[in-house]
């Protein structure tokens, strides 16, 4: 916004406030008061504007929710590549020195999704192994 644009208010606020925008003045990453005062003006305008605190409260908080969230689904992606590639190793290590047939395998793949639904995935290795004992 352009300096013509604007114009000059007085108004009155408590030593309290002032204290408490001087706080806040870096943290809102404003240059002066004076942006500081516009920027909570226009938050208070639009929550009016809306008139129903639920309505404008959303816009907000997605806006705040969509930085987080992006950043969290980077970090899950990686973490899943990491995994995946992990696991795949362990498949060709396991697949080297296993001699199994078709058949087996079918089996095998056919007990660990149903293994996988019943659990909702929370299969450990000792699970596996008690298993792989009593067959």
């Amino acid at each position: 916004m352009e300096h013509n644009d604007k114009i000059k208010k007085a108004f009155w606020i408590t030593e309290d406030m002032d204290r408490e925008i001087d706080a806040h003045l870096k943290q809102d990453n404003c240059s002066s008061r004076s942006e500081f005062v516009m920027n909570a003006l226009k938050f208070y305008v639009g929550y009016l504007n809306t008139k129903n605190a639920s309505a404008f409260l959303p816009e907000v908080l997605s806006a705040t929710l969509t930085g987080t969230l992006d950043g969290f689904a980077g970090r899950i992606s990686s973490l899943l590549f990491k995994q995946g590639v992990d696991i795949n190793l362990m498949a060709q290590i396991i697949a080297y020195d296993t001699d199994i047939d078709e058949g087996a395998y079918e089996r095998l793949r056919g007990k660990a999704i149903r293994d996988m639904k019943r659990t909702n995935g929370r299969i450990s290795f000792k699970d596996a192994m008690d298993f792989q004992k009593s067959v």
